[in-house]
């Protein structure tokens, strides 16, 4: 993960970009991947935790009705978190979070482990669902990780020539 993390303080770095991230399922996670970087501040912009609909809503922006109509843990809602993370921040990227961890929360249509992560790049708004094994904590690691890592392919491909 620290490797994935220098790679993407590189590329941001090298653009004078900033990040933001929005978090529900991990709590701050993907934040603190990030800063415990010496240097983070020169690229990581600030965090969104908005583990509640409420903070998804007075935070980011993210309506109550998509909410009550998608679920929070939804494609439109992690875009609509991405979208609210650029535009409370002053960074040129997002990424944003919503899942089930678990032990419990789950449902037929959204088990434990089913997490969407959204990016909000230069080169537009992307998002990917994903259904990790595990327990709690392993879900939430293996989102960070898919988080970050993905985040660094898009970015690498939006700007390749």
């Amino acid at each position: 993960m620290q490797d994935t993390t220098g790679l993407l303080a590189d590329f941001l770095l090298q653009r004078g970009w900033m990040l933001a991230s929005a978090e529900s399922c991990t709590g701050g996670l993907i934040a603190a991947a990030c800063t415990d970087l010496p240097g983070s501040s020169r690229w990581f912009e600030r965090g969104f935790v908005t583990y509640s609909n409420a903070a998804k809503t007075e935070l980011l922006g993210v309506a109550p009705a998509l909410i009550a109509q998608h679920g929070a843990v939804s494609d439109a809602v992690v875009r609509a978190m991405a979208q609210g993370a650029l535009a409370h921040a002053h960074a040129q990227v997002a990424v944003a979070v919503t899942g089930v961890a678990g032990p419990d929360g789950g449902s037929a249509d959204k088990p434990v482990g089913t997490v969407w992560i959204g990016w909000a790049t230069p080169g537009g708004l992307h998002s990917a669902c994903h259904h990790f094994a595990g327990d709690r904590a392993t879900v939430r690691r293996a989102t960070v990780s898919a988080s970050l890592t993905h985040l660094l392919t898009l970015l690498t491909k939006d700007t390749a020539c």
